[in-house]
């Protein structure tokens, strides 16, 4: 399924990551999954959030840089090669995947994905593994 991600934009300093923590509990805004890139100037966390809408306010409105993103969401289940299995579909459509990331609780992984082509990459989901959606 698609859903939105936040992507906030943070200097490369001290107490950053708190302060976008604690802006989002001081609105009781629920964070579920997270990443972390950097870089030598900066760097970006990626966030799925319960309230989106309101977590791109209060974010925003602390000065926060924040933009969304469409992204999908699968439910893998959590075993050797079923990733690998989703990823070979999608190599072979030629879906090249920007960026991703995971977390795996008991039977179940949790993946968010970048494609290059979100439409193309749905549909062949729905296609070839309508039961991770």
């Amino acid at each position: 399924m698609t859903i939105k991600q936040i992507s906030v934009f943070l200097e490369n300093k001290s107490g950053r990551l708190n302060e976008v923590a604690r802006v989002l509990a001081a609105k009781h805004i629920n964070m579920l999954a997270f990443c972390i890139a950097e870089t030598t100037d900066f760097g970006l966390m990626r966030l799925i959030v319960e309230d989106v809408d309101k977590a791109v306010e209060v974010l925003r409105d602390a000065g926060f840089a924040v933009i969304l993103t469409e992204v999908l969401a699968i439910h893998c289940p959590n075993r050797p090669g079923a990733l690998s299995k989703i990823l070979e579909s999608l190599a072979q459509e030629n879906i090249f995947i920007e960026y991703m990331y995971a977390f795996a609780q008991s039977e179940r992984a949790d993946v968010i994905i970048n494609p290059n082509d979100l439409p193309k990459c749905l549909r062949i989901l729905e296609e070839k593994h309508p039961d991770i959606l």
